[in-house]
């Protein structure tokens, strides 16, 4: 039976190609998260793109969402979607572009060039008379090893630098880490980790998990990294540890609220680094073909009836092993 489906992304005609191809006697209709309308929305039987939450809840028939997010949160909400709708994600797309987002991140600040910048801002031709830190010998604790985790992990290990893995459950250790932890160790590892990465979505369990008291076991002087989601982290709370000094500095793509508001002390922070949630997006156009890489391989199996890969438990929010399918990587 042919089947609507409604594609919002903003794509080029090969890219739309490579779509209708997968499954060649459906019906699709393409649009973009910006200009979607509730009669196309409500057309549909599959939609891939985020389209608007109050839109999409209207679709009462809907039988499969596949978010171009690794975390689709608002989605997942009771009451968004058909309790049968299968739920998909776009794990696998965003490792390359976060990745190099988080490595930038931490050069930046391991070297001072923040710092550096500033004082450029400034005319000011002097510097700072203390030593850098290396990321050669570093150790670095990954918290999340899902794709993007995982994809940091490897490049900070090529860089020289020793990787302990957080996860849900510490299961196999690969290659690039020292080790694979469960979160019960979590704190276990935090006193020797010179950067704390973090990469997860946003659970019940991980919702502030790094609160005043947990960043106070980090080691002093740490780096703290986040692209997951903002509630992981107390920002009050991360920017009372950097303004004493317990931590050296922070990057952050997710902040909790979002944004901040405009008097919050982490704004002020010489070595606090802020961007607005972009470190995945389509910025890199490699993302985006990785995105239509997973639609058109997980059309391709909704056609044929086939169960889909990186399908989303909506209670844990993971793709992991309580669901069907398989996780999807593109790197």
């Amino acid at each position: 039976m042919e089947k609507h489906i409604l594609v919002a992304l903003p794509l080029t005609e090969a890219q739309r190609e490579t779509i209708r191809q997968a499954a060649p006697r459906f019906a699709y209709r393409f649009t973009t998260q910006e200009t979607v309308t509730r009669e196309e929305i409500l057309w549909a039987d599959a939609i891939l793109g985020n389209v608007p939450v109050d839109l999409i809840r209207q679709n009462d028939h809907l039988a499969w969402f596949q978010s171009n997010f690794a975390g689709p949160d608002p989605y997942l909400e009771p009451g968004v979607l058909p309790a049968d709708c299968l739920v998909t994600n776009a794990t696998g797309a965003y490792g390359l572009a976060i990745s190099e987002w988080m490595l930038g991140m931490w050069l930046a600040l391991a070297k001072d060039l923040v710092l550096y910048r500033d004082r450029q801002h400034r005319h000011e031709w002097n510097a700072i008379e203390r030593p850098v830190r290396s990321i050669a010998g570093a150790r670095v604790l990954c918290v999340g090893m899902g794709d993007i985790g995982a994809s940091f992990a490897r490049r900070a290990h090529l860089l020289g630098a020793e990787v302990v893995g957080v996860r849900r459950h510490a299961g196999e250790c690969p290659d690039y880490c020292l080790r694979v932890v469960d979160t019960a160790h979590l704190d276990e590892e935090l006193p020797a980790a010179d950067l704390v990465a973090l990469s997860l979505p946003g659970t019940p369990q991980t919702y502030r998990m790094f609160d005043a008291a947990r960043l106070a076991r980090c080691k002093q002087g740490a780096i703290l990294l986040n692209v997951g989601r903002g509630s992981t982290v107390d920002c009050d709370a991360l920017a009372a540890a950097v303004q004493s000094g317990a931590l050296y500095g922070a990057a952050i793509d997710v902040t909790d609220p979002e944004p901040l508001p405009p008097d919050h002390p982490l704004w002020g922070l010489d070595t606090v680094l802020i961007t607005p949630h972009i470190s995945g997006r389509f910025s890199l156009p490699r993302t985006l073909e990785n995105i239509v890489g997973i639609f058109a391989h997980n059309l391709q199996r909704f056609a044929a009836g086939q169960t889909l890969d990186n399908q989303m438990s909506r209670t844990t929010r993971y793709v992991s092993e309580d669901t069907p399918g398989r996780r999807l990587t593109c790197e």
